[in-house]
């Protein structure tokens, strides 16, 4: 372990002991052989002084200390304010933008840095009080020289030895988890450590955030549900983003989305169907929908429309990803629990051996009591983790490429009871997913399914050709096949044969999940091709 790894531990203890967060760990109803090893703790021997601060508050100040990983931990919580006290889900929304900002004189020299130029030439004006401070960076206010008011995102200086640090000791730990466990091997802690270290880095550079939110910004072009600021290309920097200044309300700001008579209804489930476009229709969606990314235009209440910025983090799933989760969830809506046994085991999201009637069984068992209860009290948080109990049973593993998936269903949530404790978040959700399957087998998707199948041929053809060639020529000397002394007519029915067969089987797989079982179509169709044209 290096020095640096080692220190960034040291410093973690020393912040878990000046704010006491082990007082809030050993009050809690812990098992006895978890609860005993506080007598152990040196510095539990020492008698300490009453803190002046409130439990939220020594929460929310140390995650701060510790730097971006904890933060952006911190800021999903802040968001669950079903799983948290009060007090202390209060103080954690300051981590969503009101992180302690650092020196304007630093911000400065590093846009000049990454510009090559002073900020009053590429400025007409600009604001060194930051609007907002986050984990990763902190937004200033300008003008461009052309009269557009924008705002200027910094990254925070010294957080690559920071970040390097933690995630260390998170592959550490993941690792050690992975070789004392089964059952924690099957949760795949390594991956999931791998993908969340991308993720961080990734947000790093504004470059990409900014590729991300023109991107977000022509998927939604036009559209009532959100809107994207524009991103100005021309200043922009690995370290250094500029894009146009928005004005909105916070998502979270109740009091004022209430005095100018926001429907309150229909904004909480425009966030429902924002979040499912992304997913199930673009398959991009923003994965740190947290409030401090969110705001809420002013211009027409009854008909709101959300804003949304800092797009570094994004998600992607493939075709079969989404149409295995869709089915997944519409199978759960209708409490089919054999179709959603029997799509984790064609998924391969459980073994291949395991037994249809006994996962279907686990399912039912776990699901029934929640769907006893209004769907409007269910959370799909609670349903995940009841899910995830039968893990032990039937080896369900954990998808890594589904994890930003998860921790932004998560945000939604939490995000939408906010707005309007009463949104059934299943009946919004049910008819999209619906009317997304279906879309998916319309003769519009089938044709462009075939479209897309036809445009490979040639490049399938010509592989073919060359493999016949390849495969032809060790027995050059060999006399030529009957095919060849055949008339030429011949040959060219059976390569239209060929075609037509391929083609027939192309149109009855387009609409399947499995690209995999749509290659004899590819190969008829490219031997027919073969035949007829060659020479």
């Amino acid at each position: 372990m290096k020095l640096l790894a080692v220190r960034r531990l040291l410093r973690i203890l020393y912040v878990v002991i000046r704010y006491r967060l082990d007082d809030l760990l050993f009050a809690l109803p812990l098992p006895f052989w978890l609860r005993a090893p506080r007598f152990l703790l040196p510095w539990r021997w020492i008698p300490r002084k009453a803190s002046p601060l409130n439990r939220g508050q020594r929460v929310r100040l140390a995650l701060e200390e510790l730097g971006p990983i904890f933060i952006k931990f911190g800021q999903l919580l802040s968001t669950r304010r079903d799983l948290l006290p009060p007090d202390i889900a209060d103080e954690l929304t300051h981590l969503q933008d009101r992180v302690p900002p650092f020196d304007p004189a630093k911000s400065i020299a590093l846009i000049e840095e990454q510009l090559g130029v002073p900020v009053s030439q590429a400025f007409a004006r600009f604001d060194t009080k930051p609007l907002a401070s986050a984990s990763v960076a902190q937004v200033h206010a300008a003008q461009l020289k052309s009269g557009e008011e924008v705002v200027v995102k910094v990254v925070r200086p010294g957080l690559k030895p920071v970040i390097k640090a933690d995630m260390a000791w998170l592959f550490l730990l993941a690792k050690l988890a992975e070789r004392a466990s089964n059952e924690a091997r099957r949760l795949h802690p390594v991956d999931v450590v791998s993908d969340y270290e991308k993720t961080i880095y990734d947000e790093l550079d504004l470059l990409r955030e900014a590729a991300n939110a023109s991107q977000l910004r022509r998927n939604f072009e036009g559209s009532d549900l959100l809107y994207v600021p524009q991103v100005y290309w021309d200043w922009c920097r690995p370290k250094v983003l500029v894009m146009e200044r928005i004005y909105g309300i916070q998502v979270t700001d109740l009091a004022t989305l209430a005095d100018q008579r926001t429907d309150m209804k229909l904004l909480a489930e425009r966030g429902v169907e924002i979040f499912f476009t992304q997913v199930f229709t673009h398959s991009f969606f923003h994965a740190d929908m947290h409030p401090g990314n969110i705001f809420v235009s002013t211009r027409t209440p009854w008909n709101p429309q959300y804003i949304a910025i800092d797009c570094g983090i994004i998600g992607s799933l493939t075709p079969e990803d989404q149409d295995y989760l869709a089915r997944n969830l519409v199978a759960f809506f209708k409490r089919d629990y054999r179709k959603v046994a029997q799509l984790h085991i064609d998924s391969g999201w459980v073994p291949q051996e395991t037994q249809v009637n006994d996962f279907e069984a686990a399912i039912r068992t776990v699901c029934e009591p929640i769907f006893e209860r209004p769907l409007k009290d269910i959370s799909f948080g609670l349903l995940l983790m009841r899910l995830f109990q039968t893990a032990r049973r039937f080896n369900m593993e954990v998808q890594p490429q589904l994890v930003l998936l998860q921790k932004t269903l998560l945000n939604i949530e939490g995000l939408g009871r906010q707005l309007y404790p009463d949104l059934d978040l299943w009946t919004t959700a049910q008819p999209f997913l619906e009317r997304w399957m279906r879309e998916r087998v319309s003769p519009r998707n089938l044709l462009h399914n075939l479209q897309s199948q036809v445009e490979q041929v040639p490049h399938l053809a010509n592989m073919t050709r060359s493999l016949l060639e390849r495969m032809a020529q060790p027995h050059a000397k060999d006399p030529p096949p009957p095919w060849r002394e055949r008339d030429g007519w011949t040959v060219r029915l059976i390569g239209a044969a060929l075609i037509g067969g391929g083609v027939v089987l192309a149109l009855g797989v387009a609409n399947l999940s499995e690209p995999a079982i749509a290659w004899p179509a590819w190969l008829m169709t490219a031997s027919g091709l073969y035949l007829i044209l060659r020479r």
